[in-house]
C-alpha cells in the first residue's frame, strides 16, 4: 500500500512570522524550521521572497493581483478601440 504525502500549504502570515523568529529574534533557521514544523529548505526561500518583496523585485499578492485585474481592463480596452475604429471608418465610408 503506498501512500500519498498532501503538500501543506501556509498562509503568508505563518510565514512572516516564522521568518521573523530568524531575522528578529535570533533563532538559528533549522530551529525555527524545527519549531514551525517546516523544512529548512522552506524557511530559506521564504526568507529570500520576503526579502525581495521588500526592496521591490518582487511582487506581492496585492499587486500580482491588481497587474492581473489591470491587464485583463487593459486587454478589454484595446478590444473596444479595435470596434470603434471600425465602426468609425464604417460610418465615414456610409457618409460619401
Amino acid at each position: 500500500m503506498t501512500t500519498v504525502n498532501q503538500r501543506r500549504v501556509f498562509d503568508p502570515d505563518f510565514k512572516k512570522e516564522a521568518v521573523a523568529l530568524v531575522t528578529e529574534q535570533g533563532y538559528s533557521v533549522s530551529k525555527a524550521a524545527q519549531a514551525v514544523g517546516t523544512s529548512e529548505k522552506n524557511l530559506w526561500r521564504w526568507k529570500k521572497a520576503l526579502e525581495q518583496e521588500a526592496s521591490g523585485e518582487r511582487l506581492n499578492t496585492d499587486e500580482r493581483a491588481e497587474l492581473a485585474r489591470l491587464r485583463r481592463e487593459n486587454k478589454e480596452l484595446r478590444m473596444e478601440k479595435e470596434i470603434l475604429k471600425k465602426a468609425s471608418a464604417f460610418f465615414a465610408k456610409e457618409m460619401k
